[in-house]
């Protein structure tokens, strides 16, 4: 009985943060933008709900427990034999692109005077997946006062940001001279979101397309040594927030990537879960957008502006230096010659991804 009270109580709460997802859902479709920058905003505009204690319980738990679910979840877009068609030199270049710009995000924010989480938290989102990487983050750093506001903004930025790259990108990557596969994979290692790098890489061609929703897959499974690693760097302070050892959505990750490796799944329940998973993440950053207020964002400061664009240049320079000097030198180093091109990565439809307007995040 005590459950039933438990999910009465929640019931409210979570029900407001479906409702508005839904309607970001629709305003994305309508409007060609992401969902998860409408889902946001709709839901710092409702941040009065957040007061009332009939729906405030539900809130806390959609922006905590339903977020972490839908994060686990997204291991189901990515297989390991996926992550073996990338190849040595690709993977360790993806690995030293996300090291770089963690590393680089921290650097920049001792510079402007932020802390260590701050830069974790921002060069994580840059790095990996945008949105959903900042949100993953997020759930295993200490509890802080900045934390959620912070999380807020960034979402707000890397989403922009990824939006703007999606136009971009391609223009540069084609303009310095790189093949299709090679634009692929610059796009794949730079846009922070999913659904913008499928738009990016298609833009392009079918050939860009699926190498770079690939690259960025293997960018979103990076999520689980991040949030390991940063787990244990935190484990002190997290202790004594009530919080220690691994967040058991990682495990979950990583076992869905295990699940979806060995194929036991059918398909239609992989895809249904992968839906779910969207859907998940959604309802999170409404129930995370409700707890912030507008106010509190503009305490971020431009500092945080500034980090999160010169992490998210540096990252694009780098990696184009990188990729024009390898296909000038070895053209065929990044061989990624076995994409399925009907359905791209990971054996999913390319639409589903874009469709969501986030992508796993991304």
């Amino acid at each position: 009985m005590t459950k039933y009270r438990q999910a009465a109580h929640l019931m409210p709460g979570v029900l407001i943060c479906l409702i508005v997802a839904t309607a970001a859902r629709f305003l994305s479709d309508h409007y060609a933008a992401p969902t998860m920058l409408f889902a946001l905003l709709l839901g710092l505009s409702l941040h009065f709900l957040v007061d009332d204690e009939k729906v405030a319980p539900g809130i806390r738990f959609a922006a905590a427990d339903l977020l972490k679910l839908g994060v686990a979840l997204l291991g189901l877009r990515i297989t390991l034999a996926d992550i073996g068609d990338l190849g040595v030199q690709t993977i360790g270049l993806v690995i030293g692109g996300v090291a770089f710009t963690v590393s680089i995000g921290i650097a920049i924010s001792f510079l402007f005077g932020k802390n260590i989480k701050f830069g974790v938290l921002s060069g994580g989102a840059v790095g990996i997946c945008g949105a959903s990487a900042a949100l993953a983050i997020s759930a295993v750093l200490p509890a802080s006062e900045t934390r959620e506001r912070d999380t807020a903004f960034i979402v707000v930025a890397v989403t922009t940001l990824s939006t703007i790259a999606m136009i971009v990108y391609p223009i540069l990557g084609q303009a310095l001279g790189l093949d299709d596969q090679y634009v692929g994979v610059l796009l794949g290692l730079t846009i922070h979101d999913v659904a913008q790098v499928v738009g990016a890489g298609f833009s392009v061609s079918e050939e860009a397309g699926n190498t770079a929703t690939l690259i960025k897959l293997f960018r979103v499974s990076l999520l689980v040594p991040i949030i390991i690693m940063i787990s244990f760097g935190f484990r002190r302070q997290a202790e004594q927030g009530s919080r220690s050892g691994v967040p058991w959505f990682v495990y979950g990750f990583a076992i869905a990537i295990m699940i979806n490796s060995l194929g036991v799944l059918p398909e239609p329940i992989r895809a249904l879960l992968a839906a779910i998973s969207t859907w998940l993440l959604v309802i999170g950053i409404v129930g995370i957008g409700m707890k912030t207020s507008l106010k509190s964002l503009g305490h971020v400061g431009g500092a945080a502006l500034v980090i999160v664009c010169l992490e998210t240049v540096l990252l694009f320079a780098v990696a184009a230096a990188i990729l024009v000097l390898s296909q000038s030198d070895t053209p065929d180093i990044l061989s990624l010659g076995n994409l399925h091109t009907e359905t791209g990565a990971c054996g999913m439809e390319i639409s589903d991804l874009a469709h969501a307007g986030l992508g796993p995040s991304d």
